[in-house]
């Protein structure tokens, strides 16, 4: 009995060493692989399967693409991507290795190159189902940095539920990025004041971010009131507590009216806000800080930041949060595609770590960065302190 088993062994051993030792390439998929792609999927799967008349479909559409691992010309497993016009996104829409190459790590190989691909595709996050009861899948997934966000109910056509697993991509690239804590807001409507702590704490690391100092910027910057409840932070308000602080700043706006006035709708309130708003331009030109009454799109950011300044952006947080509403957003770095940004928002869903350095194609950040029906834009740039002011700007002292 035990010749038996070491001889079974030693067949495992040279199967092992003979499929390392094969050459393997990972490729797209055509409709000529179609067959081949079924035998894998009828070999793996008892329910459930996709048919010869779903592979043709996603092999010649043009929103998928499949890839194949293949040994020696024999194919070992595939894998399936969804892309959506629009969105950031991609989904691992069927995932299968031939039974005979299990373990082997042809899922894993996959996996790689679909995330690639993905990347190539301007997608920064991977989305996908797994069964409940599927827990080898899991594991795979979870290895290789999936994370668990949510759950389908009775998914698949037995009954058992799906749940639902993303990873961000972003972690692949390697822009330079802003050296500054983040600092998540701890009310809904300090948004500013938080973006604002962490692109001083950029420049001087030394600085203390607390809640004390989040109301306080808060209270010097509020329009009073902003769509329902407390109001938020105006970007005048935000230059000025900047330039208290001995930060130099610099405003951009697409209008010289009074912002966010059209966000309430008593009369009272409005009035409130104008008075405000008045206020702010006062002080900011009293103060000397510039104010560019034009849009500051990709490029100008991209010089912005160049430059050595940390832009405060007001976006909607529709992109994010499929809610409408102002928001203020902290940019920490670019590369050709992609704006990075702190989001210190408590409340969108997301853990805290994938609100650290959030990747947005710039196409799409442009279109995220304006706020209400008159597509109000906004940015304040921030810039390290200096012994002497930059052209244009008064000196201030520093109160924190």
């Amino acid at each position: 009995m035990s010749a038996v088993v070491d001889q079974r062994a030693a067949q495992r051993d040279a199967a092992g060493l003979q499929r390392r030792a094969a050459t393997c390439r990972i490729r797209q998929a055509g409709p000529e692989d179609i067959t081949t792609l079924l035998g894998i999927e009828e070999a793996s799967f008892d329910s459930d399967r996709l048919s010869r008349r779903s592979f043709r479909h996603l092999l010649t559409e043009g929103n998928s693409v499949t890839l194949i691992d293949e040994a020696d010309g024999h194919a070992r497993g595939y894998i399936t991507l969804l892309f959506r016009t629009g969105v950031s996104l991609a989904r691992v829409y069927s995932i299968a290795t031939a039974p005979d190459w299990l373990g082997q790590g042809v899922g894993s190989a996959l996996l790689r190159a679909a995330e690639e691909l993905a990347l190539a595709h301007n997608c920064v996050a991977m989305r996908l189902e797994i069964r409940k009861d599927n827990l080898a899948s899991q594991r795979l997934f979870l290895g290789q940095g999936y994370a668990l966000f949510g759950e389908h109910g009775a998914y698949y056509e037995d009954g058992m539920d799906a749940l639902r697993f993303e990873k961000s991509l972003t972690a692949r690239l390697r822009p330079e990025l802003a050296r500054t804590t983040y600092y998540r807001q701890t009310l809904g409507f300090t948004c500013g004041a938080s973006c604002l702590m962490m692109a001083m704490k950029a420049f001087n690391h030394a600085l203390v971010l607390n809640r004390t100092l989040e109301l306080q910027i808060w209270r010097e910057a509020t329009t009073i009131f902003m769509t329902a409840g407390h109001g938020g932070c105006g970007p005048y308000g935000l230059a000025l507590a900047g330039h208290r602080r001995g930060y130099p700043t610099e405003i951009y706006v697409n209008g010289d009216g009074v912002l966010f006035r059209e966000s309430v709708r008593s009369e009272e309130k409005r009035d409130v806000i104008t008075l405000v708003h008045d206020d702010f331009v006062r002080q900011a030109r009293e103060a000397g800080i510039p104010v560019h009454h034009r849009v500051a799109g990709t490029a100008e950011l991209t010089r912005c930041y160049a430059d050595g300044g940390i832009p405060l952006v007001l976006i909607s947080t529709y992109r994010l949060t499929r809610e409408r509403a102002p928001h203020w957003v902290l940019l920490t770095g670019c590369d050709d595609r992609y704006f990075f940004i702190h989001d210190p928002d408590n409340a969108s869903g997301r853990a805290a770590d994938e609100r650290i350095n959030m990747a947005i194609l710039k196409k799409d950040f442009e279109r995220m960065a304006r706020y209400g029906r008159n597509a109000t834009k906004a940015v304040v740039v921030i810039y390290p302190r200096s012994s002497s002011p930059m052209p244009g700007r008064a000196a201030a002292q520093p109160t924190f």
